[in-house]
């Protein structure tokens, strides 16, 4: 069986199982309707998120503010729209690094073993050690708060995971009788690695990503609510919550809301994430 031939069985296989599990089409869905709500920020947000109409301020839910309007007067739903555009920015690039530096990390140190073996998991290990939102605070005070430096923060404590990841699989591999043949064949560790490694462990790091995505999004928006997050007057999911907070009894809808989207975020991610874990996993796949 040819490439092309292997890779649509695999696809095939692959829906096959997914679509067994329906609540990864819950999660699916309902992840792809909030990213198309960020993407289509500019065009659907019925009010500008930063503009400001004291005399509007408070304003419980209505038919011109559908979700109602903040202590400063501004749109609710707008706000949220664009502060989700924020939180998948953070978060899909925060990953992606993460995914990338972690990856490239856990599989040299896996393939090449010895003291560079000891070295990387080592310091990862000490990484690991300390709580996502404990780093992500450290490095954010020293970086200062912006959005560039949240993606840095939220990436470096992802970081260990994903070389954790890489590095098991790696390691079970490179004794594998295909990677010795293209040793013996005289190919690079570059090539043993991208080609005849990597596509072997992309299903788990994908698994991983879906998970830590939601991880990401919660970690930004507790940043934004203690004052680390993106600076205002931008929108943030976390930093409305903070804002609302003070009249959480009065208007509710302030905090409320933005707290509402970041569970649906939040659990959409971890649906979506089994699926793929049900999915990409052989031994799942085959007690299907």
């Amino acid at each position: 069986m040819n490439t092309t031939a292997r890779l649509q069985h695999l696809g095939a296989e692959t829906y096959h199982v997914f679509n067994r599990n329906k609540t990864s089409w819950v999660g699916l869905v309902l992840l792809l309707i909030l990213v198309a709500l960020a993407i289509l920020a500019p065009v659907i947000a019925p009010h500008n998120p930063v503009e400001q109409n004291i005399i509007q301020r408070l304003q419980p839910p209505s038919s011109r503010f559908l979700l109602g309007t903040d202590y400063y007067g501004r749109d609710v739903l707008s706000r949220i729209i664009w502060g989700c555009r924020v939180s998948f920015v953070i978060g899909s690039v925060s990953v992606a690094a993460a995914m990338l530096l972690g990856t490239l990390l856990g599989s040299v140190a896996g393939y090449k073993g010895g003291y560079l073996d000891n070295f990387v998991m080592g310091v990862m290990d000490v990484l690991m050690s300390i709580p996502t939102l404990l780093m992500g605070l450290l490095i954010v005070a020293i970086l200062g708060p912006s959005q560039a430096n949240l993606i840095i923060a939220l990436a470096l404590t992802m970081v260990p995971r994903f070389a954790r990841i890489a590095r098991a699989p790696t390691i079970a591999a490179k004794n594998k009788t295909y990677v010795e043949a293209c040793q013996a064949m005289g190919f690079s560790d570059i090539r043993v690695l991208v080609v005849h490694i990597f596509p072997n462990i992309l299903g788990e790091l994908m698994v991983m990503g879906s998970m830590w995505m939601a991880t990401a999004v919660r970690t930004e928006a507790a940043l934004s609510f203690i004052g680390l997050g993106v600076k205002p007057p931008t929108a943030t999911l976390g930093g409305m919550i903070r804002e609302g907070f003070k009249d959480i009894m009065s208007a509710p809808w302030a905090s409320l809301y933005p707290g509402l989207v970041i569970l649906l975020i939040v659990f959409a991610a971890n649906l979506l994430g089994d699926g793929l874990r049900d999915a990409l996993d052989p031994k799942l796949r085959s007690d299907k």
